[in-house]
């Protein structure tokens, strides 16, 4: 353990906190795939995985990133066995009830992206509580991205529009590209400089695709359960060498 955190302490002494990416996404991915490798069922990944979520947000918060977005639950994870679809949501609901307190202490504010709407009621409970207790902070910005999809996200963005153009409130030649950021679901967000992926897999599932258009992307073989600061300080030291020019010179 000792040496664990001399080694994260090396990692950090590295990084240049003039160029710390202010917004990192994460596709938290590989939790059944550490189960089965142990012989276990999914389960027990998922329930490995938040773990990782806990070390990785406070990770973050202590190296001064701003902006956290995870991956928890896509659009498309209900077409998994509903057993594991109901095993999740009370995943999400023991995570709520246990760790809010302790992040509200730590000044970290907790905002929900995706549709939240047909989520289970004891969810949504949990969901309004963990928004509501955290609302006041001014430190990092944990999202959390339950029944997400960034298709979906960008099809709710163009209804917003066209409702507003319908009602006389917007011309289409207003329309920019601001305003379509100005009706997703990270409204007033800077966009992600950063993408992480674990679990060896090298796309990135109908996460952030708008916001994303320009964010470096760092993929790693390591299983999302395995994931640790270590990893996170890898990731970013691999973004402060890269050139972003954003279509410039």
């Amino acid at each position: 353990m000792v040496f664990f955190r001399q080694k994260n302490r090396d990692l950090s002494d590295k990084i240049d906190k003039n160029k710390l990416p202010i917004h990192i996404g994460i596709i938290m991915d590989g939790n059944g795939r550490w189960a089965q490798k142990r012989g276990m069922m999914r389960f027990y990944g998922h329930k490995a995985g938040v773990n990782a979520v806990r070390e990785v947000v406070k990770a973050s918060r202590e190296l001064g990133i701003k902006y956290l977005t995870l991956y928890a639950f896509s659009t498309e994870n209900w077409k998994r066995p509903k057993e594991e679809v109901n095993f999740l949501m009370d995943l999400l609901v023991e995570y709520l009830s246990k760790e809010v307190d302790e992040l509200n202490k730590n000044n970290v504010l907790i905002n929900f992206i995706g549709d939240i709407s047909v989520l289970p009621e004891k969810c949504k409970i949990e969901i309004d509580r963990a928004q509501n207790v955290t609302k006041n902070n001014s430190g990092l910005v944990l999202n959390i991205a339950l029944n997400y999809g960034g298709r979906d996200e960008i099809v709710k963005a163009v209804k917003k529009i066209c409702t507003k153009i319908l009602n006389k409130e917007l011309s289409i030649e207003e329309i920019t590209e601001q305003t379509i950021s100005e009706n997703l679901y990270t409204k007033n967000q800077p966009d992600p400089d950063l993408i992480i992926r674990t679990s060896g897999e090298k796309r990135l599932s109908n996460f952030l695709l708008w916001q994303s258009a320009y964010s470096e992307l760092w993929f790693t073989e390591v299983l999302w359960p395995d994931f640790g600061k270590e990893h996170l300080i890898e990731a970013i030291l691999y973004y402060q060498t890269r050139q972003r020019r954003f279509g410039g010179v």
